[in-house]
């Protein structure tokens, strides 16, 4: 009855809260109500008492709205708000006096929330008939998971709810811990969100001595309709009793029969899923994680996040010293331009190449912006560098980045075991050290092709000017900021394990007589040193001889064995092999590591690479997590074919999450087909990643978006095509026709094969619940496993738009609009 009258009358409270802490609200409260019954009123009255009581909740809206979230402190408390939050809160706390639920609120229901668009979305799909629209994908909010500070044990006993003094009803638990409760309530008996009632626990007072004469009192969190016959509330304790002797008897009572009653683990389940998804994607991303520190006044590159797949970005931009040139690459003075961007993702393009004289490496590069403002050198840099082997073209990515989203715990809280206490630490004094100073995360993914670099070298251009192109070169510093690389953990997915062996071998490869030692071996591979540099290229296949090994042995012969080529160092001298087998053909060195590892285990040594500073890729993994800005989606195997399964939603919102939330397509599942088709997929992407492995790095695709922003049904405001090939040629008509009134999106798409889920990366959780509900734990594993490939998406509509042969007063007409667009929708 009391929701039925806030909500009769819910201008009226609007209204009187927008004048709520001013001294003219009593007067105006007395003149606005005057008509109204006095159980009316006294209703009123106490919702404005709520909305007035001082709070100290910690604000924290990463990933929960759309805007640039950042740190903001009020009163020696540290909130994360946006500039539309903040704006709401300032506003609020002099208008209230002070932090107040009635700010709190208000920060929480700001228009550019994501719940409150999902809502307002939701409620928009129930009249819409493109609500019918098939949502098989799961949408994965990366780092969105909670860490419980203490277990919920379901345990359902009697109850008497005190709504108030004079209205007590009887019901019953759903779970309980012991600082809340969810309890089963009759829809009839309205509750508000902040309400404070009285519980009695009848049926533990049956058998237990609980020294409550007053019962439990507990504040209402939310109210969440289950059925017709009741409604799930739940309820946090507010402590008032102050009462020691009850509060350890509860946590002894569930710690004793939570194997019988079991622990609720809706929460532990949510984060497995959006862990068992994000172990998946980091270590198969392209994209280069660079942490940038402030030392004085100045930012500078000081540590990396690097995988199999991004390695070779750290290296790129490493001299013939080893030393990484990226502190002169990415300046003060671009990085000023950069952060003077007023989006949430500050954005660009770098250019790059490099010239050796004498055995020394000198960079080269230029930005996008930079180019623009000299156009007398554009067609100069990109002439004279695109001829270069070593041509590069990066999109560059910068946002915030808080040493503090270092730190996720897991889902489970400490008390769930010993264990389970020792990893929810945060991290050590020695990673806080290294991290403390860290300001941006800077992502640089080579998005450059062929093709792109064969249209910039049809480009004319005067030789005899090459010498103004010094103004773009970097010069070298002898002591140039540390950049620390450090190699991402994870699951070592390598079907045998390498051991630690040194052992002569000899090689007879065109003409060249090449030796060397092994440097560690396994039953399909070794990794050699040569004492000379070698010739080999990526696929040659080798004879390799092990002379030494051969004298303990009669029953195999060791020379001529054949290896393919894997990997090859930038010395020329470190070799990765694979064993070269031709059909089902035995394969000599396979049979003669099985029988020597086998027989030696005992005496060999793994090869295991140790972290040198244990604790830091974790930190730096979670930091990354905390900031995804580009579009992950999966792909999951049914018989024969890929489907996309589900896609990844991080702190930032891609341009694709913006296309799916203007159609209200970004609630728990959505559909992708309307920009990426089951039939795209099946056409042109399963066809090359179907053979390819886990060790094979992503296959890149384009993807050409054109959408109609006019049309209420995503089917019809979007038309897409995927290619494979490089060549952009075939698809101008396609573009051209679409700028002219449509807006126009270009993706790279990176798709690789995924291997086993990283399952140690979830043990601890999956352990949690196997205890507790094995079926739900097998369930989850079994979804993970049906992951079969995983994909990035990185808008480079800018840069693919310049190698087609259209006028360029379309496409900046066709920006204008986008960002027009952009902009409202966000």
């Amino acid at each position: 009855m009391a929701e039925d009258i806030l909500l009769k009358y819910e201008s009226l409270v609007e209204e009187l809260k927008a004048h709520l802490g001013t001294p003219q609200f009593d007067k105006l409260f007395k003149s606005k109500t005057a008509s109204l019954t006095k159980p009316e009123q006294f209703l009123i009255k106490m919702e404005m008492s709520r909305l007035s009581q001082p709070v100290a909740r910690f604000i924290d809206l990463r990933g929960q709205v759309t805007g640039q979230v950042k740190p903001y402190e009020y009163d020696g408390k540290q909130h994360f708000m946006d500039d539309t939050a903040i704006e709401v809160f300032e506003d609020a706390i002099k208008r209230h006096g002070g932090y107040t639920l009635a700010v709190y609120e208000a920060v929480m229901n700001t228009e550019n929330n994501h719940r409150v668009m999902q809502k307002k979305a939701a409620e928009q799909a129930l009249t819409d008939d493109s609500a019918t629209t098939e949502q098989s994908a799961k949408v994965i909010k990366f780092a969105s998971y909670e860490s419980r500070r203490e277990e919920r044990m379901n345990y359902s006993i009697k109850i008497t709810v005190e709504l108030d003094k004079d209205n007590k009803v009887a019901a019953s638990t759903s779970d309980i811990s012991l600082s809340g409760a969810k309890i089963k309530l009759a829809p009839r008996y309205k509750v508000k969100k902040g309400q404070l009632i009285g519980l009695r626990l009848v049926g533990l007072e049956q058998d237990f001595e609980l020294g409550l004469k007053n019962g439990i009192q507990y504040e209402v969190v939310a109210v969440e309709k289950v059925s017709r016959e009741y409604n799930h509330v739940r309820l946090k304790r507010t402590f008032i009793e102050n009462n020691d002797k009850f509060d350890e008897f509860l946590e002894s009572f569930i710690h004793g029969n939570k194997r019988r009653y079991k622990v609720n683990l809706d929460n532990t389940l949510d984060a497995v899923v959006s862990k068992g998804y994000e172990q998946y994607y980091i270590p198969r991303v392209t994209s280069f994680y660079t942490f940038l520190s402030l030392q004085g006044d100045k930012l500078y590159p000081s540590l990396a996040l690097t995988t199999e797949n991004n390695i070779f970005i750290q290296r790129y931009f490493c001299d013939e010293r080893k030393l990484s040139c990226l502190y002169s690459i990415i300046n003060q003075q671009r990085l000023g331009h950069l952060l003077s961007s007023p989006d949430a993702v500050k954005e660009e393009y770098l250019y790059t190449f490099t010239h050796t004289v004498a055995g020394k490496i000198y960079y080269y590069s230029a930005t996008r912006t930079e180019l623009d403002s000299q156009p007398q050198l554009r067609d100069l840099f990109f002439g004279f560098g695109s001829q270069k082997d070593s041509w590069q073209c990066f999109k560059l990515q910068l946002m915030p980045s808080h040493p503090e989203d270092s730190y996720i715990p897991l889902s489970l809280p400490s008390s769930a075991g010993k264990n389970i206490e020792k990893l929810n630490k945060p991290p050590t004094p020695r990673v806080q050290g290294l991290i403390k100073d860290v300001k941006y995360l800077l992502i640089l993914t080579s998005v450059g092709t062929k093709f792109e670099q064969q249209t910039y070298q049809q480009l004319d251009y005067n030789k005899d000017a090459v010498n103004q192109l010094k103004q773009f070169g970097h010069s070298k510093h002898k002591t140039p900021p540390h950049l620390e690389p450090v190699a991402l953990e994870y699951v070592n997915l390598r079907a045998h394990k390498r051991y630690l062996y040194k052992t002569a071998i000899s090689i007879e490869h065109h003409e060249q007589s090449i030796t060397g030692h092994t440097r560690d071996l396994s039953v399909m591979g070794l990794q050699i040193e040569c004492d000379q540099p070698v010739e080999f290229k990526k696929g040659d296949i080798i004879k390799l001889n092990l002379p030494d090994l051969q004298k303990i042995t009669k029953k195999h012969d060791l020379t001529n064995l054949a290896y393919e080529v894997m990997a090859i160092s930038k010395s020329l001298t470190t070799v990765n092999l694979k064993v070269h087998k031709v059909g089902d053909l035995p394969h000599m060195a396979i049979k003669f590591f099985t029988v020597l590892i086998d027989n030696n285990k005992d005496k060999l040594r793994v090869c295991e690479e140790t972290p040198k500073i244990p604790g830091l890729s974790t930190a730096l993994r979670n930091m990354v997590t905390k900031s995804v800005c580009q579009f992950p989606f999966y792909l999951h195997k049914e018989a024969a074919h890929f489907k996309a399964g589900a896609i990844g939603q991080g702190l930032y919102p891609s341009p694709l999450h913006v296309l799916l939330q203007n159609f209200a397509l970004l609630n728990e599942t959505t559909s992708i087909d309307g920009f990426l088709s089951t039939d795209q997929i099946t056409e042109v992407i399963t066809p090359l990643i179907k053979d390819r492995s886990r060790q094979d790095p992503p296959l890149p695709f384009t993807l050409f978006v054109r959408f109609d922003p006019r049309q209420a049904e995503i089917s019809d405001a979007i038309t897409s095509r995927c290619i494979s090939e490089d060549d952009y040629k075939p698809q101008t008509l396609f573009v051209k026709k679409a700028l002219k009134n449509d807006l126009v999106f270009v993706f790279r798409l990176y798709v690789s094969r995924t291997g086993r889920p990283d399952i140690d990366y979830l043990a601890n959780e999956l352990k949690y619940i196997s205890q507790y509900a094995l079926h739900k734990a097998k369930d989850l594993e079994e979804a993970l496993w049906a992951v079969a490939g995983v994909g990035d998406l990185i808008d480079i509509t800018e840069e693919a738009l310049t190698h087609f042969d259209i006028d360029q007063r379309l496409i900046n007409e066709m920006s204008k609009r986008k960002a027009t667009w952009l902009k409202r929708v966000i």
